[in-house]
């Protein structure tokens, strides 16, 4: 009898074995994205808050 792992039941290392397809994306550059964005809706509440 074989054990298996509960991230094995799950599937989840076949899901990190699984070929990488789509667009490729810079870390960084999302990072930048989340927090430009962040930063946005921030400014936006504020000037929103004060009408």
């Amino acid at each position: 009898m074989a054990l298996s792992t509960p991230q094995q039941q799950a599937g989840i290392l076949s899901f990190y074995d699984a070929p990488e397809k789509g667009p490729k994306m810079n870390v960084r550059l999302v990072v930048a994205f989340v927090v430009l964005f962040s930063i946005i809706v921030m400014v936006a509440d504020h000037f929103l808050a004060l009408a």
